[in-house]
């Protein structure tokens, strides 16, 4: 499901009358636009295979083996979800998020996904300590507003590996949750990596005037980029992803096919 030019069309009509805003902290700026998430899996080849009718929206990997599943308004506590099914050498595992959660934020999620996984990579606790996040001494990170935390645990008591949770809070109401995200156990790290990554960068998001954020504490001031400078990285940024995700094949292809050696043949014992 290649993303078509009537659809970049639709994506640059939306963007192209509006006034950008630069908004600060990510983590409140709130959902921004769905399509920074699902044009990238298109252009990647995720083909739609959900009821084109329907408001839900099902995209599934070219492999089959990743299912992304969309359902606004839906009423549950995750709006976007995404499954990952078991293979030879990889357990299955999944990840939920909830309805506030920042396209671009997700988006680097599932850009991470469709490429191919870094040879070095940072945890994500490196990551959130070298932004400027408060890690105490249960490894748990927050946020410099205190309005974000970060923390791993254990989905099972008999498995060592740990899970991922996001939790986004009100300012004005403590404990009551804005949106939240979680990743089982299963979870590749550099996927969570390249989440909390995105999350924490303090380079704002651009939303548009009327726009919704996630709270009324976020910092918007006039963007110096213009909509047709956000057009244009859109489309650059589909076009990697495309080619990216062309090369991974590729790999993915060319190591399958690669023969294994010949197992030693012990030499022959002499008479």
């Amino acid at each position: 499901m290649p993303v078509s030019d009537q659809q970049l069309a639709q994506w640059a009509s939306t963007h192209k009358w509006r006034i950008p805003f630069d908004t600060s902290p990510r983590h409140l700026a709130g959902p921004g636009d769905a399509r920074h998430v699902t044009h990238g899996l298109a252009a990647a080849g995720w083909k739609r295979t959900s009821d084109p009718l329907s408001l839900r929206l099902v995209l599934t990997s070219p492999d089959h083996r990743y299912r992304l599943d969309f359902s606004p308004e839906s009423g549950i506590f995750a709006w976007w979800q995404l499954w990952a099914e078991a293979t030879d050498t990889e357990r299955s595992w999944a990840a939920g998020f909830g309805e506030l959660v920042p396209a671009e934020v997700l988006g680097a999620f599932t850009d991470a996904l469709i490429t191919t996984p870094p040879q070095r990579h940072s945890t994500p606790l490196d990551v959130l300590d070298a932004a400027g996040w408060l890690i105490d001494a249960r490894g748990a990170a927050s946020s410099p507003d205190a309005t974000c935390l970060i923390e791993q645990h254990a989905d099972r008591p008999d498995d060592p590996r740990t899970a991922w949770h996001v939790e986004v809070s009100d300012p004005d109401r403590p404990r009551s949750r804005i949106w939240h995200a979680h990743f089982d156990a299963g979870t590749p790290d550099h996927l969570v990596t390249a989440f909390v990554t995105a999350l924490s960068d303090s380079a704002p998001l651009q939303r548009g005037m009327y726009d919704r954020t996630a709270h009324h504490t976020v910092t918007q001031q006039r963007s110096t980029l213009t909509p047709q400078q956000i057009i244009e990285a859109h489309t650059t940024r589909l076009n990697a992803l495309r080619a990216q995700a062309r090369a991974a094949r590729r790999h993915s292809t060319t190591a399958a096919a690669v023969p294994a050696p010949p197992a030693a043949t012990p030499p022959a014992a002499r008479r």
